[in-house]
């Protein structure tokens, strides 16, 4: 089992309600699940309780077995780094790096050895060509951004990859593109993705679709 959920709640400071009430949720390995949901609803943050970067109330939270509510901040961060990948909704490249660079600040966090060799194959295997691999970030179209992005999270060959609304500010075609490299990328990895969307139009494309609002006691109430 990659991840599973336990009687977790969750709120945040200044509210007396729980955004968040979720009985009880899993997911296995090399699963790939769309969950949906209104904007406000607690999407994002059941991925960052999932990321350990932020603890629930009350409940466990595992992640490949490992309850990371024990953990500290660091060793948290070190835990994400090594076996969880982010694919961020405005991609959070730094603009000023290349795309060998964004990918090996990835995989030294991870604590991995040199990934220069690794980052190249991923780029090439997502239709990167080699005179853009050491131009800054700021000058790839966003085509070329999506997939930069895609080889950062996967550079750990982390088991678990979270998706949060990547595809909302792309138009038909980039979205359509970006999913289907995803899909392809973590399906060659036999990595679970969890990929979160308003879009339900996406949905289509998992063997796997659930309403947070099904899952969610609290009915996403913030």
């Amino acid at each position: 089992m990659i991840a599973s959920i336990n009687n977790l709640r969750f709120h945040y400071a200044g509210t007396d309600e729980p955004l968040l009430d979720i009985p009880r949720w899993s997911l296995a390995g090399g699963e790939q699940i769309f969950l949906h949901g209104h904007s406000g609803t607690g999407k994002s943050t059941l991925l960052n309780l999932l990321a350990g970067m932020l603890l629930p109330d009350t409940g466990t939270i595992d992640i490949l077995g490992k309850r990371i509510s024990t953990l500290s901040a660091r060793q948290r961060d070190k835990w994400r780094a090594r076996h969880i990948g982010v694919v961020f909704q405005q991609f959070n490249l730094i603009p000023y790096l290349s795309p060998i660079d964004n990918i090996r600040l990835a995989s030294h966090f991870g604590g991995k050895a040199d990934a220069t060799a690794r980052a190249q194959q991923l780029l090439g295997s997502l239709g990167i060509q080699t005179v853009l691999f050491q131009r800054p970030a700021a000058q790839l179209s966003i085509g070329q951004q999506q997939r930069v992005a895609i080889a950062r999270a996967l550079i750990n060959r982390p088991e678990l990859l979270l998706a949060d609304e990547p595809t909302s500010a792309l138009d038909r075609t980039n979205r359509d593109a970006f999913l289907s490299l995803l899909l392809e990328q973590v399906a060659h990895n036999h990595t679970a993705l969890i990929f979160v969307s308003h879009d339900l139009n996406l949905a289509k494309r998992f063997s796997r679709v659930e309403a947070l609002a099904d899952l969610n006691h609290a009915g996403g109430r913030h």
